[in-house]
Formats: structure tokens, sequence, C-alpha cells
């Protein structure tokens, strides 16, 4: 498990955009990058930057995953059928981790890795602490029964902050992944460009 160094709030101001869509984020109120300079990094942005740019904020989106994991899932994009900025959403969305924040009982995508990582979460009834690990179309993630009654679980799963997606299909505690998503259907808050991310890792 790689731990996150950095306040997740960071990457939000300096992607000047709020990834999650979250009321809390500070860049409601400050839409300029952390630090002393944080006001004065305007100008335009090379191919290259703006490349790097489209990547972080995808990785920061899915939990700021490891660059080595996440290196590691798009090459596993390249070789599959079809088109690869497809195929790189597609295989992101069936994380353990984003299942269950999509499912919405959490409010993060990091308290949903820790639900995982503390072993409060079931796949097709046995117990997967890997937030990684891959689900697949028909799988049934379930909440444990400790899990069921935190505050946090109970908080999320009562707030209308998210939407679910029509390919998570939740009854109470249990989600059904129904199946893998297409770009245009997944709910993200502020535009994401895996095409860029493609071009990055191709150069």
């Amino acid at each position: 498990m790689s731990k996150r160094q950095s306040a997740k709030h960071k990457l939000d101001r300096r992607m000047g955009v709020n990834i999650w869509g979250r009321p809390k984020s500070p860049i409601n109120k400050r839409e300029y990058g952390p630090g002393q300079h944080g006001q004065r990094r305007k100008g335009k942005m090379s191919d290259f930057g703006l490349q790097l740019r489209a990547k972080q904020k995808l990785k920061g989106y899915y939990g700021d995953v490891t660059e080595k994991q996440f290196k590691k899932v798009y090459f596993e994009a390249v070789r599959m059928k079809g088109d690869t900025s497809q195929n790189l959403i597609g295989l992101l969305e069936r994380r353990l981790d984003m299942t269950v924040y999509r499912a919405r009982f959490v409010p993060t995508i990091f308290a949903a890795r820790q639900l995982v990582n503390h072993g409060h979460v079931l796949v097709n009834g046995k117990r997967c602490n890997i937030a990684s690990a891959r689900v697949s179309p028909g799988d049934v993630i379930e909440l444990g029964p400790r899990a069921r009654e935190m505050a946090l679980v109970l908080d999320a799963m009562a707030a209308a902050e998210r939407d679910i997606p029509d390919y998570v299909s939740v009854e109470g505690f249990r989600a059904t992944f129904v199946r893998v998503p297409a770009l245009d259907e997944v709910p993200y808050p502020v535009r994401m460009e895996p095409n860029l991310v493609v071009e990055f890792y191709s150069r």
C-alpha cells in the first residue's frame, strides 16, 4: 500500500480545479496554487505541461495512486483491444476502492481506500483488503458488519453530494458492479483528458 505524503487538497490547488467536486475544497476560495509563489504561476503552458497536468489530475482523482501503479495500468490499457484512453478509464473504474466510492458508501476516495485496507469490504462474500483489486461485471461488493455502523458510512450514504452512476447498482449496504463504463458515463466533476495521458506516455 502506498502512503499519500501530502495533504490531498493541495492537489486541487496545484491543478487549479476542484478535482473531486467537494464543497470543502480550498480552490473554492483560493484559485491559485499553494506556496508563496502560487499566485505568480501564470502563463501559457507547453504541450508537455498540458499532458503532465492531465496525467497528474487523473492520478490524483483516483486517490493519488503511485506513478509505478498508474503506468502499469496504462501499459495494460495499451495491450487491450480498442481505444487506449477508454481502456485506461475502464481499468481505473474497476478498482475496488473506486467501486466503493462510486457506490457512495464513503465520502471520499481516500476513505474508500482506508475502508478496504482495514478489511471492511467483501467481494462476492470474501473479504478483500487490497484497494487496487480489480472487480469484474457482476461482482457483488458488500460492507462488513462493523462498517455498516460507522458514522462515516451512514453520513455518506445519506448525503446527496454525488449521484450513483448507472454502471453501479446499489441496494442497502450491497453494490453490484454492472459493467465497465465508457468515458462519457463516468461522473467526473471536472473535465478529464485521458487522451493527453496517452500522448504523455507515448512520447
